[in-house]
Order: C-alpha cells, then sequence, then structure tokens
C-alpha cells in the first residue's frame, strides 16, 4: 500500500481507499478485522475428551498444538462442551442439576476440572496461557440458557449498568426468558431456547457473550440452533450481539443434521462456519455422507461466502484420526481411529477440497507421524486456503477391477422395509411436497420405487397433552396433530432424531401440520418430512466421484476418490477437464502432471488423467502450465 501510494496518483490512492472501505462493509467487518477470510483450523476437545477434558489436559495439548500446528495455520484450542458440569455419579450429557451457575443465570467452568476459573475467574486465566503460547481460545456453547438456570430464576444482568435488568417497571428473572416448547433436540433436560423478542432475553445473551470476551474467548461454538434445531433469530441475535463487542470473536454454529443450502442461506452473513452434516466419528459409514453434502453446498456458491467476520465456511466437521473416546462416554482418549490410513487420507482430501475448516480432534499427546503429515501435508493445506472455483466433478468415467464378495450396504434411515427414506428437510424441497390425507385418519404420500409407484402412510394419533407453546386444543394450533406408526400407536413421528418414530410424549419436535400446499410441518423446527426412494441414496452414494480446484498460481487440481467396496479404475479426459477449468491445457512439453501422494509424475499426451484407486481411497493430482 505505502509502495503503491508513492507512485500513483492523488486520485488513485483516494480510489483505492474508498475501495478497501467498501469491501470491509461488504464483509460485515466493522472494525476491518477479518479474521475469517480463510476457513479456520485448530484443535477441539469432543472426539478425544468427550465432555470430561480438564485443565491439565486441555494445556498440554494447546502447549503441543502451539508447538507442531501452528506453524501450519492451526490457531484455536476450543474447549467443547459442558465445561462447566461436575463429573459425578449421575451426571452425563443429558442430566440435570450438576450445573455451575452464576447469580446472573450464567455458566461457569467446573472449579474442580478448572481450578484456576475460581474466585470468579472464569476461563480468563486459561485464555491468558493459551494467548502467551500465539493461540486463540474458543469455547463450546449450548444455545439459549439452561434447564438449571430457568428453574433457579436469577436475575438478569443488564451490562450497562451492572445491575439486575429492570423494564417497565419490573425486574426480569431466567425464568421469564426460557422458551419450555424449544428445548434442544438432543439434551432436553440440559437447554432450552432465549426468547429473543424479549428485551430481557437480549439482555441474557449481552451479559453471556460480554462475560466470554471478558474472559479472553476468541472463539464460540454454538450447538443445538442449527440444522433440526433451526433457530434462525436466535443466530441473528447471538450475530447482533458478537458484532458489538470490542473483542472480535469467531461465531461457528452446529449440529448439521438435515441442513441444507438453502437453509443455510439466510444465515451465512451472520456466522463465520457452520456444520452442514451430523457428527462425524471415526467410520467409513459417517464420512460417506459428506460427499453428497459438500457437493450440495459447493454448487449452491456457499464456500466462502459473506460472514460475521470476513466469510462463512461450510463445516465438515472434525477430523477423528488419532487417539479418541466414544460419543457421550465420561473418559478421556482410550482408543486408536477406527479409520484406515486410506480413509483418513480420503477424508482429509475431502475437506481440504471443500474448503472446510480444519478442525483436529485426537488427543495431541498421542500425536504420530503418520497422523501429524497428513493434517500438515503442504499441498492439503494449499488447496483448503487457496484454491477458487472448488467444485465436484462430474465428467468421469470408472469401472471396478475386480468384483464385490459381498453386496454394498449404506446408512439409510429406512422407517419400512421397501426402500423408501424418510427425512426431514427445507419446504422448498421436491421431495418434502405431496402429502395428502388420504383419509380422516391418514396422513399419505406417494413415491416412485422400482418404476412403480408406492405409498407411505401415517396415522393421526390421538391428541397428547403438549409442552409449553402448543397446545391441540387452542383455536391457533388446530390443525396441528401428532402422527403415530400404523403398526404402534404408542411410537410417534419425532421431528428431532431424524425424523424417526420414538415414543410419544407431549412435546412439540413430535407436532405436526399439514399445509394446503402438500408440506407435513414440523412444529418444533420448522422443517418438513421428506420422502425418496432408498435406491436413489444408494446409486449416488456408490462408484467414484472427482473434485477440481484451481491454484492461486494457475495450478489445477483434481482429486478423485472411490467410494466403493473394491478397487476401480477412474479417468478424467482432458477436453472435459478443459471445459470444467474455462482453459485449454497444453498436452506435451508445457504442463506438468504430478500425482501428489506417490510424487510420480504422468503425462497429458494420451488425453486422460486416470488412476486404478483402492477402496475407499483417493489420488490426487496437481497440473501445472
Amino acid at each position: 500500500m505505502d509502495q503503491l501510494g508513492s507512485r500513483a496518483s492523488p486520485f488513485l490512492r483516494l480510489a483505492l481507499v474508498l475501495f478497501l472501505c467498501l469491501w470491509c462493509s461488504c464483509y460485515g467487518a466493522e472494525d476491518g478485522q477479518l479474521i475469517t477470510m480463510l476457513p479456520p483450523r485448530g484443535w477441539n476437545s469432543y472426539d478425544s475428551f468427550s465432555w470430561t477434558i480438564d485443565e491439565a489436559a486441555f494445556l498440554h495439548n494447546a502447549q503441543i498444538m502451539a508447538d507442531k500446528l501452528l506453524p501450519h495455520g492451526y490457531q484455536y484450542a476450543v474447549i467443547d462442551f459442558l465445561w462447566y458440569r461436575k463429573v459425578a455419579n449421575g451426571s452425563g450429557k443429558d442430566s440435570y442439576g450438576f450445573d455451575s451457575i452464576d447469580q446472573w443465570g450464567r455458566p461457569f467452568p467446573d472449579p474442580e476440572r478448572f481450578p484456576s476459573s475460581r474466585g470468579g475467574k472464569g476461563f480468563k486465566p486459561i485464555a491468558d496461557k493459551v494467548h502467551a503460547m500465539g493461540l486463540k481460545f474458543g469455547i463450546h456453547l449450548m444455545n439459549g440458557i439452561s434447564t438449571q438456570s430457568v428453574n433457579a430464576s436469577t436475575p438478569i444482568l443488564d451490562i450497562s449498568t451492572g445491575k439486575a435488568y429492570v423494564e417497565d417497571g419490573r425486574q426480569w428473572t431466567t425464568s421469564d426468558i426460557g422458551l419450555t416448547n424449544r428445548t434442544c433436540a438432543w439434551m432436553t433436560n440440559g437447554f432450552m431456547s432465549v426468547n429473543t423478542d424479549m428485551g430481557a432475553g437480549r439482555a441474557f445473551l449481552r451479559s453471556l457473550y460480554r462475560q466470554y470476551a471478558d474472559w479472553g474467548v476468541d472463539f464460540v461454538k454454538v450447538d443445538c440452533i442449527f440444522g433440526t434445531d433451526y433457530s434462525p433469530k436466535e443466530i441473528v441475535a447471538v450475530s447482533e450481539v458478537l458484532k458489538k463487542l470490542e473483542r472480535p470473536v469467531v461465531l461457528s454454529i452446529s449440529p448439521g443434521t438435515k441442513a441444507t443450502p438453502a437453509l443455510a442461506h439466510k444465515i451465512t452473513r451472520h456466522v463465520d462456519m457452520y456444520r452442514i452434516t451430523g457428527d462425524d466419528w471415526d467410520s467409513w459409514k459417517d464420512v460417506l455422507p459428506h460427499f453428497d453434502v459438500a457437493r450440495s453446498f459447493a454448487a449452491a456458491n456457499k464456500i466462502g461466502a459473506t460472514g460475521l467476520r470476513g466469510r462463512s465456511w461450510p463445516d465438515l466437521d472434525m477430523l477423528p484420526f488419532g487417539r479418541l473416546t466414544d460419543a457421550g462416554v465420561n473418559e478421556g482418549p482410550h482408543r486408536s481411529t477406527n479409520l484406515t490410513f486410506e480413509e483418513q487420507r480420503t477424508q482429509m482430501l475431502l475437506w481440504s477440497m471443500a474448503k472446510s475448516p480444519l478442525m483436529y480432534g485426537g488427543d495431541l499427546r498421542h500425536l504420530n507421524d503418520d497422523t501429524f503429515n497428513l493434517i500438515t501435508h503442504p499441498t492439503l493445506l494449499k488447496i483448503n486456503h487457496h484454491t477458487k472455483s472448488n467444485m465436484e466433478f462430474g465428467y468421469i468415467h470408472s469401472e471396478r477391477t475386480s468384483k464385490p464378495n459381498y453386496q454394498l450396504s449404506y446408512p439409510v434411515d429406512l422407517t419400512n422395509n421397501d426402500g423408501m427414506v424418510l427425512g426431514l428437510g427445507t419446504c422448498n424441497d421436491e421431495s418434502a411436497s405431496g402429502w395428502h390425507s388420504s383419509s380422516k385418519d391418514h396422513i399419505c404420500r406417494n413415491y416412485e420405487i422400482q418404476n412403480n409407484d408406492a405409498s407411505f402412510c401415517i396415522a393421526k394419533s390421538k391428541i397428547l397433552p403438549t409442552s409449553g407453546g402448543v397446545n391441540l386444543s387452542n383455536e391457533e394450533d388446530q390443525g396441528k396433530f401428532h402422527l403415530a406408526s400404523i403398526d404402534n400407536d404408542d411410537s410417534c413421528l419425532d421431528a428431532s432424531v431424524g425424523p424417526m418414530f420414538s415414543p410419544c410424549e407431549g412435546h412439540a419436535k413430535q407436532v405436526w401440520e399439514l399445509t394446503g400446499k402438500g408440506h407435513l410441518v414440523s412444529s418444533y423446527s420448522g422443517l418438513c418430512a421428506t420422502i425418496q426412494s432408498n435406491k436413489e441414496g444408494e446409486r449416488k452414494a456408490a462408484g467414484a466421484r472427482a473434485w477440481i480446484a484451481t491454484g492461486n498460481k494457475g495450478e489445477i487440481y483434481v482429486a478423485l476418490f472411490n467410494l466403493d467396496t473394491v478397487s476401480r479404475k477412474i479417468a478424467v479426459r482432458v477436453p472435459d477437464l478443459e471445459k470444467g477449468v474455462g482453459r485449454k491445457l497444453a498436452r506435451k512439453h508445457l504442463c506438468s502432471c504430478t500425482e501428489v501422494w506417490s510424487g510420480k509424475s504422468r503425462s497429458l499426451v494420451k488425453g486422460d488423467i486416470s488412476a486404478v484407486v483402492s477402496s475407499h481411497g483417493s489420488m490426487l493430482f496437481e497440473i501445472q502450465c
């Protein structure tokens, strides 16, 4: 800028300044701190410690991260969920009564696990140590407010006065702002949404996030606010609070179960990263669905869209490599990843090509050379940060090189045995329309299977008492109902788990409404029930995939993936690739083509790039002209 300014005319310098100001404004960073212009990288404690990590283990991991991973761009050290919960008999993921809550209804770190937090210091001592390592400090949060806090009916802090929040001549408490009909789908005893339409609800959020900023928090991962538990008003409310803090704080939201580009459209500019899948654990069946999801968000131009502190990034979840634990257990790392090294490399390559944030999940105290070399691979990290036009490439040719020794099987949520998949998505999805009342007591939807029409029906169940917010006897809630399995009237369609059938209970997550447009809408999430053939899902999951991207120096990257259970020969024709990247490639001496894993050079003379790729494996080609 200084060198340019010394040679440029005053008019050009003024124009450049105005452009930069406009650019910063467009990206929503009022203070000019565009800290998420690249996908964030870091380490998160969940995959290796579940919710039981303590101060010593966290700081040990943070120090290793600073020593080994910070030079490769990994900078956020994140304590995942329930850092305020006491580890004791009876405590767990969805237990009640074990949380540390202050006089304003806000959680504070469990002093037994985080002794430096005693005396009202919170996470500031830990944050100070993390910052001294050159890292940034992050924490996981549940959306809204804890049930324990609501039941305690504590005053709400007004940060402008330092006293209890007063409005309309009355002092408001936490019991006034909790939405009991909006409990977290997977932690119903723990947390519920805050009423952000109320001044008291917004005051609570301001006090909550101001406290985190005062502790030195740089990153917050807010859970149970996206996907099935979609709550756009609360996402915007939290984003607005963070914008007004003096300290820039990165906003990450999850979970991403049933997330779609349409669902993300209204909120991407208010966040920095957002989970678009369910929890990704160390099994191939968990990795597999990410190919379809990543393709959808890339095709919708969501990679690097305008965000809160720069750009927003679709998040494929953490990398479950190395030393791990199991979901929901009360113990730290005790086993190695179940993914083969080929599967780990395939996952890391997809995450890089899709420009997902890279958050490593294994215990860094057990980081081995193979894992370290994979998550710091210079070409993968360059692709993750410094490529554009990243997308799935459909013009490939593929065939098996051997026959499978067993039938393919893919994870699907079946509600009957004839190949139908019942799901949950936005009401704009084609598979969400077509629901109708076939009789007084049944809701049905037709679908195609094996070139024949089939019908799926659910029975309207008897009216159940419904907890807060939905009362089936109220006039405004007429037309809403519970839906029971035809085979079992004690099993109701539940929007919080898939949807799937679960034991009937009086909760909004089991309340549905049939609209005049043929949509079956969940009163809990606002999402619609969808139906499609399982065969179509299996067809998409089987076989081969390819992704392409262009580097900042004109390099072209071609990634080949084999999702099959046997090896496949996969080929990309150069003329098709030229159409994909929008330019011609020299065929003989002016372009080099290198397979990155092996380091071997390939020729483009024959007009294609082909390789035999092992089951669940991948290959990456770099073309330089």
